[in-house]
C-alpha cells in the first residue's frame, strides 16, 4: 500500500500564504512524491474560505488543541477573533486527509493552522513556541502522523517503515 500525504499547499510553490507567498521551493523528495502519486495538496485557510491575502493570525492562550477545546482563540494582528474560520479550516484538512486515504502530513511550522512543531505565541513580535496549530492537533487525534516541513528526511523513513509493515501483513 502507497502512503498518502496530505502537504501544505504552500510548500509546494502555491502563494497562499498570509502574505500571498509560497513557504519555499519544493524540494526533489517532494518532486518524487509527487511523480509518485503520494501527494494530496492542500490549503486549509483557502478551503475554510479566507483570502490571500490576509492579516497574520496567531493563537492566543495556548495550542492548537486548546483551541479545538474551547480554551484558546486565533486573532488577527488587528485583534479580530478568526477562531471558527481556523476551526473550520481544521475540519476541512481532516476531511480532505480521510477521503484521500492519507496517513501522514507534512505541514508548515509555525502556522496557527499547520504548525506541528512550533507556533508563535500570540503577541505578534516574531517569537515562537513549542506547539501545534488547529489542524496539526485534529490531524493528530484522528491518528494521521504530521511532520512540519523540516522533517521530509523522518517523514521519508517512517513511510518507507509504514509501507514495510503494511508488506508484512500481507
Amino acid at each position: 500500500m502507497k502512503a498518502k500525504i496530505l502537504i501544505s499547499a504552500c510548500l509546494m510553490g502555491f502563494k497562499v500564504r498570509y502574505n500571498g507567498s509560497e513557504k519555499s521551493p519544493m524540494t526533489e523528495q517532494l518532486r518524487r512524491w509527487r511523480s509518485e502519486d503520494r501527494l494530496v495538496i492542500h490549503c486549509p485557510e483557502l478551503a475554510a474560505g479566507l483570502a490571500t491575502p490576509r492579516l497574520p493570525a496567531e493563537l492566543s492562550g495556548g495550542d492548537g488543541a486548546a483551541a479545538l477545546s474551547g480554551l484558546a482563540c486565533i486573532l488577527e494582528s488587528d485583534g479580530s477573533d478568526v477562531t471558527q474560520a481556523y476551526l473550520l479550516a481544521a475540519w476541512l484538512a481532516l476531511k480532505t486527509a480521510q477521503e484521500a486515504g492519507c496517513q501522514f502530513a507534512l505541514l508548515t511550522d509555525g502556522s496557527p493552522t499547520c504548525g506541528s512543531q512550533k507556533i508563535y505565541d500570540g503577541q505578534f513580535k516574531g517569537v515562537t513556541q513549542a506547539g501545534q496549530g488547529v489542524a496539526a492537533a485534529l490531524l493528530r487525534q484522528h491518528g494521521i502522523e504530521v511532520f512540519a516541513e523540516h522533517q521530509s528526511a523522518a517523514l521519508a523513513q517512517r513511510i518507507a517503515q509504514f509501507e514495510r509493515n503494511q508488506d508484512d501483513l500481507l
